[in-house]
């Protein structure tokens, strides 16, 4: 099925079902960002998978274990993003008009499973060689995701007309948010039995029986997290319209054709200035859902089951967001989306940093959270999670934005580079942030202060898009 534009070049708006199956990407490939990345596994992975005697002398004297884990974490996020950042733009270039991009996606679906399914290794106390191989298998889960996004992407800005982008990358962000809902509420609802009981958390005996002493139920996150991508990404292949007509390209190779691309920016400031910024924004946002997790589970001792709340908390408000934010993108535009939530962005992180076991913004005593008590009953886990929901409102509008914004200013006849590059802007400074982190974690054996650095990405960027003009680009 071939994508159909109209003579004028506008774009028609595809059938309903090859828009619905567009969507289902974002569905079947969330629940890797929410249940492994976010909310369970991460978590985990910096608890209990790492050794003290794993880190050495990585961390200083007297760190807690979450430390050494989180930094490990962070250094294997920082080679993801530096692996996507040089193969984004590449694949893009070698992709766009030399017919369809599907194939491309279905390379990329093997490797996603086969990273997924290897995050099964992660046991408790594991010795470095497992730890590693755990690390590794998260980097290729969370390159094959990145790359595959680069190419549904593309294919977005041929199923509906420029006036239609905001609502249709909004939606397909709340569906996403809501497939990482369900399969959090499946895990934690009908899979995984509660800490010390027998039954889910929904009252449920749970349908497999999973080893509590060697975390299953946190290590099942990534074998799901591809039987669910299996099953939802088939209506995508089948449904969704794709180019088919090959271009000649005069023996050009894709390297070269990128490099063209690369020196014809600076004719086109706006784009590269919007490019500059989402390298620096996506890097801080990146920040937050990679460590947010983390912090929360190490100021406050969260288990799967606070873990799981919080994560259709986030989840929930984070659909919402992502509706009302496509909504806005098409009536006040995509670059004004983008400063405001930023802004909203900065507040939430500071509110959330400004919490620890015995403050909440920064000086005010509450009282520590006791053992055995309902989640979420201190008042720093209040005040927390207040400040997690404004960040997890104001984060899909950000992203779905960005990629409505750059869909309208592109050159049509080299989206799939764009969005290559686009993919690359969230990349290429992603080692950063994670980076920063993990440095200032490790020299302070302070979580907080390392988390600290993702202000900076946030405000830099944030300043950069006032000066973006959203027109299209020649």
């Amino acid at each position: 099925m071939a994508i159909a534009e109209l003579g004028t070049g506008a774009v028609a708006r595809a059938p309903l079902r090859a828009r619905i199956s567009w969507m289902l990407f974002d569905w079947s490939v969330q629940p890797y960002y929410t249940l492994v990345q976010t909310f369970l596994f991460a978590p985990y992975f910096a608890n209990a998978v790492v050794q003290n005697s794993v880190c050495g002398t990585m961390i200083a004297e007297g760190s807690a274990k979450a430390a050494c884990g989180q930094a490990l974490w962070g250094y294997a996020a920082s080679v993801a993003g530096l692996l996507i950042a040089i193969l984004s733009p590449l694949l893009g270039a070698a992709a766009d008009g030399r017919g369809s991009r599907k194939p491309w996606m279905a390379c990329l679906s093997l490797l996603f499973l086969a990273g997924l399914s290897s995050l099964w290794l992660g046991v408790p106390d594991a010795d470095m060689r497992t730890v590693l191989m755990v690390l590794a298998s998260f980097i290729v889960a969370t390159l094959a995701a990145e790359l595959m996004g680069v190419f549904s992407n593309a294919i977005m800005a041929g199923l509906v007309p420029n006036d239609e982008l905001g609502r249709l990358s909004g939606t397909g962000w709340a569906v996403g948010y809501f497939g990482g809902l369900v399969s959090l509420a499946v895990v934690a609802g009908l899979l995984v039995p509660m800490p010390g009981e027998a039954t889910t958390m929904l009252g449920f005996e749970p349908l497999l029986h999973l080893d509590s002493a060697t975390h299953q139920g946190d290590r099942i996150t990534g074998p799901f997290s591809a039987v669910w991508f299996v099953i939802f990404i088939i209506p995508f292949f089948l449904f969704v319209p794709d180019r088919h007509k090959a271009v000649v390209h005069q023996g050009r190779s894709a390297v070269g054709e990128l490099w063209d691309t690369i020196k014809s920016l600076p004719s086109m400031p706006s784009l590269m200035i919007f490019l500059i910024a989402r390298m620096l924004y996506t890097d801080g946002l990146t920040a937050i859902f990679t460590f947010g997790g983390i912090y929360g589970a190490s100021v406050f001792g969260w288990g799967p089951l606070e873990l799981g709340i919080f994560g259709i908390v986030l989840a929930l408000v984070g659909a919402f967001g992502a509706l009302l934010g496509g909504w806005l993108d098409d009536s006040i535009g995509a670059k004004t989306v983008i400063i405001l939530a930023l802004v909203a962005l900065i507040a939430g992180a500071i509110g959330i940093l400004s919490v620890d076991k015995n403050h909440i913004f920064f000086t005010t005593e509450v009282a520590e959270k006791a053992a055995g008590s309902k989640p979420f009953s201190s008042p720093g886990e209040q005040v927390f999670l207040a400040f997690a929901i404004l960040v997890g409102i104001v984060s899909a509008p950000v992203q779905a934005a960005s990629r409505s914004l750059l869909a309208r200013i592109a050159p049509a006849d080299k989206i799939t580079q764009f969005f290559g590059l686009f993919a690359f802007s969230g990349k290429v400074t992603a080692f950063l942030a994670p980076f920063f982190v993990a440095f200032l974690t490790q020299e302070t054996g302070s979580q907080r202060i390392g988390m600290s650095a993702i202000l900076a990405f946030l405000a830099i960027g944030a300043v950069m898009m006032l000066f973006v003009r959203a027109r299209p680009a020649r």
